[in-house]
């Protein structure tokens, strides 16, 4: 009888145990059920949510990383400056010198940068993209490389902090203008824009080149044809895309915050050489928004007798969205498809 009331009292306690576990499972996925219907709802009712999550201008990464000294990056050939197009307003900006100037840099102030303008290099205007792409590894391997004289806006926002694709377009605007105030006419001036700022890039191209002074070149590095397109294709859409309304609760409130960077749109306002660099296993901005980009450009009006092209990179060398600037033949197709007289290389 002892061993038969031992086996009870043992089986009753994992029978207790399973359904301890099983009350904890049905809470667990009560919380994460709530949790799934309660995301799309409050960004249905509360649609500045979305913004922030399209310009993620909260987040900073890496978190410590401080914009004001580059040289805790490794470049020591880059000046931190602001620029103030109203009052109240900032536009931070870092200008980098080619890797070639590195040691002429060193303890330089924004005199000495400035002078460089007067230099046979070509400039670049870069538009990086949202959070960690700003300050992070994509941005820093890029300017280490030292293929041109850089310039770019690293904050972007409204007087008051708030994101807005108006105000990244007008403080790019701003930017272009104050680079070509200082330039020699004959110095070429290009547009660069990865991920987000590829958008910011067209929309500035498209008023440059309304008001006939398109740049040089356009480069956009991992582009989308339309934020609504991107955004259904994100990876954090994934549990949502296949949510009747999906487009209802979330692609609604992005257009409620007019934010659009219509680059498929732009592509048809656009004078200017474009060149479209996309990496096939590109987990954030699918590699067929890219492509697809691309086939509408190449038929566009406005870019009739401007070169048009696109350069694939292979899922092999695993770029994926922002390791580009690891391709040994970046300085050559940037070179080849520029055609100047200023290579662009290391």
């Amino acid at each position: 009888m002892w061993f038969v009331k031992r086996y009870l009292d043992v089986d009753s306690g994992f029978v207790l145990l399973r359904l301890s576990l099983v009350m904890k499972l049905k809470r667990i996925l009560m919380v994460l059920l709530i949790v799934y219907v309660s995301i799309p709802c409050i960004i249905k009712l509360c649609p500045s949510i979305q913004a922030k999550l399209v310009f993620l201008n909260f987040v900073r990464m890496p978190y410590f990383i401080d914009l004001q000294k580059p040289a805790d990056q490794g470049l020591n050939h880059t000046h931190n400056f602001y620029l103030q197009p109203e009052t109240g307003l900032s536009i931070g900006v870092w200008h980098t010198v080619p890797a070639r100037m590195w040691k002429e840099a060193q303890g330089k102030a924004g005199d000495w940068y400035e002078s460089t303008f007067g230099s046979a290099h070509p400039v670049i205007l870069y538009l990086h993209g949202n959070a960690g792409t700003r300050g992070g590894d994509h941005r820093v391997q890029l300017y280490k490389s030292g293929c041109v004289i850089v310039c770019l806006c690293v904050g972007w926002g409204d007087s008051d902090g708030s994101p807005s694709e108006g105000a990244m377009t007008s403080d790019a605007l701003f930017v272009y203008d104050w680079l070509k105030r200082r330039l020699n006419e004959e110095l070429p001036l290009y547009i660069w824009g990865h991920s987000l700022g590829t958008g910011v890039a067209t929309n500035l191209v498209r008023r440059l080149s309304d008001r006939g002074s398109p740049p040089d070149a356009l480069i956009l590095e991992s582009p989308f044809t339309n934020i609504r397109e991107e955004a259904r294709s994100h990876p954090f859409s994934m549990v949502y895309r296949y949510l009747p309304g999906f487009d209802w609760f979330f692609l609604d409130a992005i257009t409620a915050n007019n934010i659009r960077f219509a680059s498929d749109e732009n592509v048809n306002h656009i004078s200017c050489p474009v060149l479209i660099l996309h990496a096939e296993d590109d987990g954030v901005v699918p590699f067929h928004l890219g492509k697809k980009l691309y086939n509408l450009a190449s038929r566009s009006k406005s870019l009739s007798g401007h070169k048009v092209q696109f350069v694939p990179f292979p899922s092999a060398l695993a770029y994926k969205h922002k390791f580009i600037y690891r391709s040994p033949e970046l300085p050559n197709i940037l070179s080849d498809f520029l055609g100047t007289a200023h290579p662009i290389s290391p």
